[in-house]
């Protein structure tokens, strides 16, 4: 009796790990706010988002945050030069790319950290030697220190000029996954194949969550 009871408990715990959806978390120092709620002290935590910005992209259309509202985005920092991890970023990222392909509500964002050099004309010529002819895929470019401020302070990302090497930058691999709220759910190695799939499946939790919001 004991043994058949046991092994009903084990099937429930089962059933209710297999129940249990896995959430994201919102990633940065959330800013903590006190007042009070019939009587009682409550504290609501509100996490970063990413600020506002105005960019232009590889057809010469001004991109803001406002051009993925109610969408889900991955951002990375790179420049077209890059002798080292930028062309494994781009390769993982056109997999993505190819992968979201007929999902309207998954888009890319790669902003150039070398405006001087990757002008508008160079981005849409590199956007159409990877086939991207839709506005999935945006390569935005602007005033460089706005695109630094950005990188640090919005997306806690790591840029910086060479100092041994005027024609080179120093910069984060990461990939960051944006939700609808503009807030960031995670951060993954650009050059990681294995952390492409957890991108992956990561973009389905939120696109599953974004529904249940609707």
């Amino acid at each position: 009796m004991r043994v058949v009871m046991f092994m009903l408990l084990c099937i429930l715990m089962m059933s209710a790990c297999q129940h249990t959806e896995k959430k994201l978390p919102y990633l940065g120092e959330p800013t903590v706010t006190k007042h009070f709620r019939d009587g009682h002290t409550v504290y609501d935590s509100a996490y970063p988002v990413i600020p506002a910005f105005s960019l232009t992209d590889q057809d010469s259309l001004t991109v803001t945050p406002k051009t993925f509202n109610g969408k889900i985005y991955v951002a990375d920092f790179i420049f077209l030069s890059c002798p080292t991890i930028c062309p494994t970023m781009n390769d993982n990222m056109l997999q993505l790319y190819h992968h979201f392909k007929n999902e309207n509500r998954v888009n890319f964002l790669s902003h150039s950290i070398d405006p001087k050099h990757d002008t508008i004309p160079r981005l849409k010529a590199y956007a159409n030697s990877l086939h991207i002819t839709d506005d999935k895929w945006r390569f935005v470019t602007g005033d460089q220190d706005t695109i630094f401020h950005l990188a640090e302070k919005g997306y806690y990302a790591a840029v910086a000029k060479d100092s041994a090497d005027a024609t080179n930058y120093i910069h984060s691999g990461g990939f960051f996954l944006i939700d609808t709220q503009r807030h960031i759910r995670g951060v993954y190695n650009g050059t990681d194949k294995e952390a492409m799939q957890h991108l992956i499946n990561d973009i389905q939790i939120l696109l599953k969550e974004d529904s249940q919001k609707r």
